[in-house]
């Protein structure tokens, strides 16, 4: 289908219509201490939310990290706060994201190399300068029925999206250009 014949699609059908339902940036520093405590700032003062510390999963001696020992921290945005933290930081990307991002159900990542670059945010010395990782999930209403906990049921394959359906849908809201 063309991008003209989906978007009339979803204009008579909103249900198909996608939409964005989460975004997750993850901060991996890779050791816990100080140098965490640092990356939980950064990613408060960016995200404007408390974030979560993840744990090692498996103990590698070569980097020096334990099993169990918190390594990441990670923040989800949903609504209009995911939409307002993407419109803030694909700039950084120059706008753009690669077709190859984007997996079998649309969904898609990118990553900053430096935090810096984020407008509104200043550097600090004290704090230094950390990359991190942003997931985005892309679905249509109607999802959550194969997920939930009781009564859980199949999605139909016709209502499932599909990589090109969210190209034109992240084109149309975000206003990103596909490379």
């Amino acid at each position: 289908m063309s991008e003209e014949a989906l978007i009339k699609n979803w204009e008579q059908h909103p249900m198909l219509r996608p939409r964005i339902e989460k975004v997750v940036v993850n901060l991996n520093v890779g050791k816990s201490g100080e140098p965490l405590e640092k990356a939980n700032t950064v990613l408060k003062e960016i995200t404007g939310q408390t974030p979560v510390k993840r744990k090692a999963k498996k103990t590698i001696r070569d980097f020096g990290i334990r099993e169990g020992e918190s390594i990441a921290v990670v923040v989800t945005l949903r609504k209009q706060k995911a939409v307002d933290f993407l419109k803030k930081v694909l700039p950084v990307v120059d706008n753009k994201v690669s077709k190859s991002s984007f997996d079998v159900r649309g969904n898609f990542a990118f990553g900053l190399k430096e935090h810096i670059e984020i407008p509104g945010v200043k550097y600090d010395p004290e704090i230094g300068i950390f990359g991190m990782d942003v997931c985005v999930s892309v679905n249509r209403p109607g999802q959550r029925i194969k997920i939930r906990r009781k009564r859980n049921q199949p999605v139909g394959p016709k209502h499932l999206l599909t990589p090109e359906e969210s190209i034109v849908f992240i084109k149309q809201t975000l206003g990103v250009e596909i490379v």
